[in-house]
């Protein structure tokens, strides 16, 4: 019998069990999935919970429900991967073989890394939301908050979701209008990149919403503390914002059991072909998702378009052929931009977001680079697709590779 061993039961690993377990031979292949944690949160779902649009019970269900029955299901923390023996030690000691391995163990955030932001104002008039824990302490604060200065800081790249920020600062600037005291709150979008987003276009066509919407915006910051005393943030140049409320995104790593695996770079990331998605040191070891060091977004899209190209390619390894699908980079976005409207991008490593339709050429009926309604109708579908759909492994109507019809340069 040969085994096939994926760490991590997040969106790609989910993804990977259920698409193997259609095209492996249960009577040649066992496939094992090991995680520590029995609840599968639909991630960008904490978006919307601090503005009481969905609460937690909309984002989490058991992990059991979305793998297959003939799947083996480790829940067990995972001390580190042997890869010159081809085995897997779990936290308890107990030793698992694999003949091929996928790494899907994402990334997570670590306030712990910035000086001074989980310390005296952690949950109190700071937040993260890229936790569901944070996310509700949030939404806690903001029902009765009265107004002041919010900053949200991304304080390093890459992070995952690389959108939600712009997302959160665009429903705030909503929220508080439809509170009534959005003349009494200043916000203020600071980041360590040269322009809103990682994509230089449309960078400059968020970056024109946000001043639309009376956000400022500050670039180039590259966090170097907080000083919840003083309530104020500041760069490595010494620069200093002060806040009221700060909302944070945290510096984002990969799993801990990368680095005791002695396999990631500084930040935990496996270093992990850009196109055939094999490790870069390992033939029997595949990685997917977050836990790639890839330019790619970290993002669900990502992990859809990348669980195609990693089963054919795994397929062929099994075979003993070179991998021959590519992967491109391709990113899919859908971008809620308050008041029932939403912005969507479609880009890859080498193409930017252009305007255009999607997914079908002259009829959308998904409009590219601009705020509509159907745009916001389709961020807010993503849920169902989500859960019925997406991380049950089911083939969708979108190509893996970006396409360029219906997009105009």
């Amino acid at each position: 019998m040969k085994r096939i061993l994926i760490l991590g039961a997040g969106t790609a690993g989910t993804m990977m069990a259920n698409k193997l377990d259609r095209v492996l031979p249960e009577e040649q292949w066992s496939i094992t999935v090991v995680d520590q944690y029995r609840t599968h949160y639909y991630q960008p779902g904490f978006l919307f919970i601090p503005f009481g649009i969905y609460d937690q019970k909309d984002v989490e269900k058991p992990k059991m429900d979305f793998l297959p029955p003939r799947v083996r299901v480790v829940f067990s923390g995972i001390d580190r991967i042997l890869p010159d023996k081809s085995q897997v030690r779990l936290a308890d000691g107990q030793v698992l073989g694999y003949d091929f391995l996928i790494i899907a163990t994402g990334v997570k955030t670590c306030p712990h890394e910035t000086e001074g932001l989980a310390e005296a104002g952690w949950r109190k008039n700071i937040f993260d939301f890229y936790t569901v824990e944070g996310a509700v302490a949030l939404g806690r604060f903001l029902k009765y908050w009265e107004g002041g200065r919010l900053v949200l800081n991304v304080a390093e790249m890459p992070i995952k979701c690389p959108v939600a920020p712009l997302e959160f600062v665009f429903l705030a600037d909503w929220f508080f209008t439809e509170q009534g005291i959005r003349d009494r709150v200043e916000i203020r979008f600071v980041t360590p990149l040269p322009g809103a987003f990682t994509k230089p276009k449309a960078a400059q066509v968020l970056g024109n919403f946000l001043q639309q919407k009376n956000i400022q915006l500050t670039t180039e910051f590259d966090l170097a503390e907080v000083d919840p005393a003083r309530q104020v943030i500041s760069d490595y140049e010494e620069q200093e914002i002060p806040y009221d409320l700060l909302v944070t995104v945290p510096v984002n790593k990969g799993d801990e059991l990368i680095a005791r695996s002695e396999m990631g770079n500084e930040l935990n990331l496996v270093p992990t072909d850009p196109s055939t998605l094999r490790s870069k040191a390992h033939e029997n070891i595949f990685v997917i998702g977050d836990a790639t060091d890839l330019p790619s977004s970290k993002a669900g899209s990502v992990a859809h378009f990348e669980s195609d190209i990693l089963q054919e390619n795994l397929l062929c390894a099994i075979e003993g052929r070179e991998p021959r699908q590519s992967f491109d980079g391709h990113a899919n976005c859908y971008i809620e931009s308050g008041f029932g409207k939403g912005i969507l991008i479609d880009f890859n490593y080498e193409t930017e977001p252009l305007p255009g339709n999607f997914p079908l050429p002259g009829i959308g009926p998904f409009s590219l680079l601009e705020e509509t309604r159907m745009n916001h109708y389709g961020k807010m579908m993503f849920r169902w697709m989500y859960w019925h759909l997406l991380i049950r492994g089911t083939d969708l109507p979108v190509s893996s590779q970006m396409m360029m019809e219906g997009k105009r340069r």
